[in-house]
This record gives C-alpha cells, structure tokens and sequence, in this order.
C-alpha cells in the first residue's frame, strides 16, 4: 500500500518506529510476567511461612526439615531472585535498544518490578530474623 505524499524512506522509518514501540512493549510484557511470577511466589512463601508457623504454635507436628521458617525463605527467596532476574533481563534488552533508538528505561512495568523486589527482600529479611 502507497502512502500519498511520503517517501520510502518516510515509510522506512515509520515502519521502523512501530517496530522498535512493539518490542519495547513485549519487553514490558515479558518483565510484567517476570513480576507476576515473582509477585506469586513471595506471596505464597509468606502464607505458607504464616499458615506453618501458627500449626506448629498449635501443636501440629510437621515433617523434619520443613520447618515454616526454611519453606517461607525458600519461596520469598526465590520470588525475589525471580523479579530481579526479569529486571536485569529488561534492562539489558532496554540497553540493546538504546544502542540504536533512544528510549526512556525508566518505564511502570520497571518501577513496580523494583519495588516488589524491594517488598521480597524484605519479606525475606523479615522471615529470617523471625520478625513477621
């Protein structure tokens, strides 16, 4: 389809515009992912850590070595190792991009991925000095 009016080299570089803004947005998407995931698994150490810790203070008599202080880290932790390997992965796929088309880095999806990468390293802190 010819556009009245633009050259092709016009036409080149909208096209490529649109290219670089679709896999800006798949790099959001895929840190958003990172995020959920992440996100899920520092949830569910911290309830698990939470639900664990209220059946052992009932009596409830778990398995050796599954104590809910070991499974809260294991799961917070790992959420959290989760979140800041999507984030270095955002940013090394932003520098990449960077090298060719200036864009703005500091973007929502990375600004949340930070913080609740700060949110599990606190839960984490939290769960291993017993504070929560």
């Amino acid at each position: 389809m010819i556009t009245p009016g633009k050259t092709a080299n016009e036409l080149a570089e909208d096209r490529t515009d649109l290219a670089v803004q679709r896999t800006v947005m798949a790099a959001d998407r895929s840190l958003m992912a990172w995020v959920r995931t992440g996100l899920s698994m520092i949830s569910f150490g911290f309830t698990v850590y939470k639900l664990l810790q209220a059946a052992q203070a009932n009596g409830a008599m778990l398995p050796p070595g599954g104590s809910p202080r070991t499974i809260g880290l294991f799961l917070t932790g790992l959420g959290t190792l989760a979140l800041v390997a999507g984030t270095i992965e955002y940013l090394q796929t932003m520098r990449d991009m960077n090298q060719h088309y200036a864009r703005r880095v500091i973007r929502p999806a990375l600004v949340m991925a930070l913080l609740l990468a700060a949110m599990g390293s606190f839960m984490f802190v939290s769960i291993f000095a017993r504070l929560a």
